[in-house]
Order: C-alpha cells, then sequence, then structure tokens
C-alpha cells in the first residue's frame, strides 16, 4: 500500500514537473520571440557582404571601416512601413556625394518617414567609394537589391517591385544598375534627384567621372558609363526632379535620359523647377520642396 501511494506521488508529481516545464518552454519561446521581433524593429542595419567583399577600391580592407574617413562598410538599413500599411513596394536608395563621400542624411534617411506613410519601404544603402574601381559600388548597389528580394516575403514586399532611388552621383549608380542589369535583377522603376547621367565633359560632374572611372579612362569606358547611351527597352520607367539653375550637374544630365527613354517608348516623367541648385535632396528649405513631393506622390500613385 505504501508503495502504490508512493507510485501514485511520483505520478502526479512527474505530471505537474511536465506541465511545470511546458510553461517554462513557452515563457522562453515568447521572450526569444520578443527580442528578435525588438532586434528587427524598423530601422535596422544589415551587413551587405557578411562572407567577406567580392572586391575591393584599396582602402575597404582598413578595418574597421571609418566614416569620418569616407571609408564606408557596404551596408542597409531598413525603413519598413506598418505591416497594415505595407504595400508592397520597396525603394533601394542611393545617397550622392560625388562618389567621394555620401549625404545619407537629407538624400537618404531623411526620405524614411515620406516613404513609410506611404506603405512604401525603404532601403538606404552605404555603398563603397570606387577610388576608380567602378565595379565597386555597382557590386553594392546589385548585392542591395538582391538582399531586398531574398528578404521580400519577410519583410512584407513585393520581389517584382523593388525600385531604385539615387540623388546625384546616386544617381548616376541608380541609373547606372537600371541600364547595366539584365531583366531578372534590374530595378523595377527608377526616381533620379539631379542625377549625374553622362560621363561627357560637355556636361558630366567631373568628380564623379574622375572618382569613377579614373581622369585617363578611355573613350570606351567613359561611353559605357554615359547612361543616356546604354537606355534599351527593357530600360525600368523613371521620374527626374532637378533645378533648372543647377550648375554642378546641368540638366542635361537628365533632359538627355528623359529622351533616351522616349526613344525607347519607356515610361518617364521630367519635373524641372526654376530654381533651387543642386543637392537640395528632401530639405524642407528647397523652395519647391512642396511642390516636388506633390509631383512625386503624383507619380507613386500613378505608377506604383
Amino acid at each position: 500500500m505504501a508503495n502504490l501511494v508512493c507510485l501514485r506521488f511520483t505520478s502526479k508529481s512527474t505530471i505537474e514537473n511536465t506541465q511545470l516545464m511546458k510553461k517554462i518552454f513557452t515563457l522562453i519561446l515568447g521572450l526569444v520571440s520578443t527580442f528578435c521581433s525588438y532586434a528587427q524593429q524598423s530601422p535596422f542595419d544589415i551587413d551587405l557582404w557578411p562572407a567577406g567583399l567580392p572586391n575591393t577600391n584599396g582602402i575597404d580592407s582598413n578595418q574597421p571601416f571609418d566614416d569620418s574617413k569616407q571609408n564606408f562598410k557596404p551596408s542597409i538599413r531598413v525603413f519598413l512601413p506598418d505591416a497594415a500599411k505595407a504595400t508592397g513596394t520597396a525603394v533601394v536608395c542611393l545617397p550622392g556625394g560625388g562618389y567621394s563621400h555620401l549625404a545619407t542624411a537629407h538624400e537618404g534617411y531623411d526620405w524614411a518617414e515620406y516613404f513609410n506613410q506611404r506603405g512604401i519601404a525603404l532601403i538606404v544603402l552605404k555603398y563603397r567609394m570606387p577610388h576608380s574601381n567602378p565595379d565597386v559600388p555597382i557590386s553594392d548597389a546589385k548585392e542591395a537589391l538582391r538582399v531586398v528580394r531574398e528578404n521580400a516575403a519577410k519583410w512584407n514586399i513585393n520581389p517584382k517591385n523593388v525600385g531604385i532611388m539615387g540623388s546625384s552621383a546616386g544617381g548616376h549608380l541608380a541609373t547606372t544598375v537600371a541600364t547595366h542589369s539584365d531583366t531578372a535583377t534590374a530595378p523595377a522603376f527608377q526616381i533620379l534627384f539631379y542625377p549625374v547621367v553622362t560621363f561627357d565633359y560637355k556636361y558630366t560632374h567631373k568628380g564623379s567621372r574622375h572618382n569613377l572611372i579614373g581622369k585617363e579612362a578611355d573613350q570606351t569606358l567613359v561611353n559605357l558609363y554615359s547612361n543616356e547611351l546604354q537606355v534599351t527597352s527593357a530600360t525600368p520607367p523613371a521620374i527626374l526632379l532637378l533645378s533648372d539653375d543647377d550648375t554642378a550637374v546641368p540638366s542635361p544630365n537628365s533632359v538627355n535620359y528623359y529622351l533616351a527613354l522616349k526613344r525607347c517608348n519607356v515610361k518617364a516623367s521630367m519635373h524641372i523647377y526654376p530654381s533651387g541648385g543642386h543637392g537640395w535632396g528632401y530639405r524642407a528649405n528647397f523652395r519647391y520642396h512642396k511642390e516636388m513631393l506633390a509631383d512625386l506622390s503624383a507619380w507613386i500613385e500613378s505608377n506604383l
């Protein structure tokens, strides 16, 4: 009888212990899930090349990366809209800086709220400076697009609706990716602010040209990265926004790109503001800031 009582007691204790362990395990899972969810709260950063860089600009081997020395770690910062608002569209943003530095604030991060309010994910790329090796920033930009598409389901993004946005030299990089990619890897659309497009000395931004391909580049290389010459019917649709009085990157960069797109029957829209110069980005002190946002919003509503 004593043995039977002992048996019953052991059995009851085992059941209670098992239930307790289940509760503890469930609690741990919940905490882990909460932590992981918190760790992925927007915005968050992702290393672009965790397995190692595919090429070099000559200074990116100097670890650790140091932004103050214009030695940027290739990475993306992901700004996701509320899941309830998500439209499935994403924009990979390439700030400008003449291929010598990056204007990550007003030409990058400051755009996050604007796009997120419209249910659009914004992914800002810190790309490496070329130091005369064009493959370096181009590979970073293409990898950023690939990483976004790879994570599309997790981030509520349609992998077929990932576009690219660039300002100034970032606009050159954006148009390079748009015109130097196959149909499977090209961005779905282009948003271009006062972009460098041509490397023709008549209109180009010399600093961008020299930093990307060098001062002694031959004409073949110049033509290859004069992206108005690379447009085809497969080039994605674009909107271009710029100022008429931009002396840093003259308006023919955008105008000639627009005309090349139209010759190939690619959908395109262009807005040229009377003044404002170069490099205004999201800055509210740009005289036509409200008009620019209205023009961009109208294009987004009609095309995305």
